[in-house]
């Protein structure tokens, strides 16, 4: 879970205010007012995964699809033992407390915040995520969890896994992040003993190596080429709060400042189709 720094376009509507941006103009970042979007837009994406049953119900159809393709893997022969591949925060559990508590405070996400708070290991699970992952170990398929969580971060992972009951049925079932950001490496060791069934995430990268660090129009032509494997492979659970759709947005550019941020976003969402 990285970079608690924008909001996504489809929700800024409702935190901007009335004024309209032609999203043709050529308006740059100094000349819209400050809107705040980075602080205000984590609040609203909070709020509606905090409290929306909509937000529970597509959490429930995402497990519900993942444990009917689960069933059809199990009634296949394969080779190999079956796994699932999973990564963590905003994939079965929530996180969205860190994001309120930093806006509230008028500040952003960064590493030594966050590793505070992942130590206390109380993220809670989303709904319908400890049904699914206890299902699948006592079907007897593996489950790693493949996080970016930095390897420091392991002790306060544990403590939360633990907590709510999530299967860890090895040690080495666990795979946080060493040095690269991209999961592929990591899915590919795991794949050398077993037959990958099914790959959980809220961001395209935790499916395949064709998501990492592209552009926006990249990610979207990758994402309907790859049309045939969502909710068949992969199982994609809904975050507004964060994620590379808005690394994507800025070109990666992390440092850039907030206002600059913020403006861009503003001329980005279109008042008319």
């Amino acid at each position: 879970m990285k970079n608690f720094n924008f909001m996504i376009a489809g929700l800024l509507a409702v935190t901007i205010s009335c004024k309209t941006i032609n999203p043709t103009s050529t308006t740059t970042f100094q000349d819209v007012p400050y809107q705040n979007l980075g602080h205000n837009g984590k609040i609203y994406s909070a709020f509606y995964q905090q409290r929306a049953a909509e937000y529970e119900a597509l959490c429930l159809q995402a497990y519900n699809i993942a444990k009917l393709r689960l069933d059809e893997a199990l009634a296949r022969k394969s080779d190999k033992p079956l796994a699932i591949v999973s990564d963590i925060d905003e994939t079965f559990l929530d996180n969205s407390y860190y994001a309120v508590e930093r806006s509230k405070m008028g500040k952003n996400y960064d590493q030594k915040t966050w590793e505070e708070w992942t130590a206390k290991g109380i993220a809670t699970p989303l709904t319908g995520a400890q049904d699914f992952y206890q299902y699948a170990a006592s079907k007897g398929v593996q489950v790693f969890y493949i996080t970016n969580r930095a390897e420091q971060e392991r002790a306060g992972t544990l403590k939360n896994l633990e907590r709510y009951n999530f299967p860890l049925q090895n040690d080495t079932n666990l795979i946080l992040r060493s040095k690269e950001s991209s999961k592929e490496n990591r899915r590919n060791d795991v794949a050398k003993n077993y037959n990958i069934v099914l790959l959980l995430g809220d961001n395209l990268s935790d499916f395949a190596a064709i998501f990492d660090k592209k552009t926006e129009a990249d990610r979207s032509a990758a994402v309907k080429n790859s049309a045939k494997d969502f909710g068949k492979r992969f199982i994609i659970i809904p975050n507004t709060g964060y994620g590379d759709w808005e690394a994507s947005f800025y070109s990666y550019k992390y440092d850039d400042s907030d206002q600059k941020k913020d403006s861009l976003m503003y001329n980005a969402v279109k008042s008319t189709p």
